[in-house]
C-alpha cells in the first residue's frame, strides 16, 4: 500500500504484483509479499521506467493523497542521471 500511497504505480493491483515479481528490494533485502512491513527509515530499490530507484521512507500514509503529499513520503537517493550522454 505504501507504494500506492506514494504514487509509483497508479492502481494498488500494479503495485502489488510488482511485489510478487520480486521487483522491491526492502532495505537490501528482496521481498515478494505485498503485505511486507515498511518503516520510517527503510530503503526500498525498485525498478522505474529502465532505472533503479532508490528511496528513504520519511513517512507513512493512511491514504492516497495529491502528488504533493505523496513526495512528502519519501527522499530519492538514487544517483541523478546524466540525460546528456
Amino acid at each position: 500500500m505504501w507504494l500506492w500511497c506514494a504514487r509509483f504505480m497508479r492502481q494498488r493491483s500494479d503495485c502489488a504484483a510488482w511485489v510478487a515479481e520480486g521487483a522491491i528490494r526492502i532495505n537490501r533485502q528482496p521481498t515478494d509479499k505485498a503485505h511486507a512491513k515498511v518503516r520510517i527509515g527503510d530503503v526500498l530499490t525498485m525498478p522505474v521506467r529502465g532505472d533503479v530507484r532508490v528511496v528513504r521512507v520519511l513517512g507513512l500514509a493512511v491514504r492516497r493523497g495529491g502528488s504533493a503529499d505523496a513526495r512528502l513520503l519519501y527522499e530519492d537517493l538514487s544517483e541523478p542521471t546524466d540525460s546528456n550522454a
